[in-house]
């Protein structure tokens, strides 16, 4: 069945390979252009001395609620030998490139110019850095955790989290939290109607007014949410349900 899933919850979930366990989700990597995850940031613990790796979405089988596990279609030594990643910094279209040659993947981008990366990778020149150049679109959620939400009338609200479908490993909406961070009125905004991140601002900019922000439906964490309470979100918002929006943010 498929579900939106806090990204939040699912960091407590452990992860579980072909022969093992690997470790628990910290973030995610996603583009800032439709919101898609490209990788998840994974803490090894002490399988792999703390070490961080990536792995795409794509190697999700399952998630299992009961057990908070989530299955994963690789052996812990094709992870353990993959290329080791820097979170302090971009990550780069060559290391991009070199974990997919190690994971014998088709590249996301391959074949996409609207990706903005090309269908070729070319090694870098001697002496060149293998961190550069940075992709421009990949971010990471630990950053965007806490951006104001900036609309047409004035600022509401942080993000607080990430609603992710498990189907496509799209983010659907941004959980704001108005007010108060602590005691402030959470609801949902879809990345749909979301125009840009300002990333030297630390701000969400979207085509919402204030007002309707902070008047939508409350979202309360834990719950799923149905059919009827996205109808009815959509519906505050002046906007319209369809099909095609649950499919991701476009």
């Amino acid at each position: 069945m498929k579900q939106l899933r806090r990204l939040a919850v699912l960091s407590r979930y452990s992860l579980h390979a072909l022969d093992g366990d690997i470790g628990q989700i910290r973030q995610v990597y996603f583009d800032d252009r439709d919101w898609q995850v490209r990788y998840f940031v994974v803490r090894t613990g002490n399988w792999l001395l703390g070490r961080d790796v990536l792995l795409p979405p794509d190697v999700f089988a399952s998630v299992d609620d009961e057990q908070q596990r989530i299955e994963v279609e690789l052996k812990r030594e094709q992870i353990q030998d993959a290329p080791p990643v820097d979170d302090q910094m971009p990550i780069s279209r060559h290391y991009e490139h070199e974990l997919f040659v190690h994971y014998d993947w088709k590249p996301y981008w391959d074949g996409d110019p609207l990706l903005g990366l090309g269908s070729t990778v070319h090694p870098p020149a001697e002496g060149e850095s293998l961190r550069e150049p940075a992709n421009p679109h990949l971010r990471a959620s630990e950053e965007v955790e806490g951006y104001r939400i900036r609309t047409r009338d004035g600022s509401v609200g942080e993000v607080r989290d990430f609603l992710v479908q498990d189907h496509d490993w799209k983010i659907r909406y941004l959980d704001v939290v108005t007010g108060n961070w602590f005691f402030g009125r959470e609801v949902l905004i879809a990345c749909a109607w979301l125009e840009t991140i300002d990333w030297t601002t630390r701000n969400v900019v979207t085509v919402l007014t204030r007002e309707a922000i902070e008047n939508a439906p409350r979202y309360k964490a834990g719950e799923l949410i149905s059919r009827e309470y996205e109808i009815a979100l959509y519906k505050h918002y002046g906007q319209d349900y369809t099909e095609n929006d649950k499919s991701g943010c476009t």
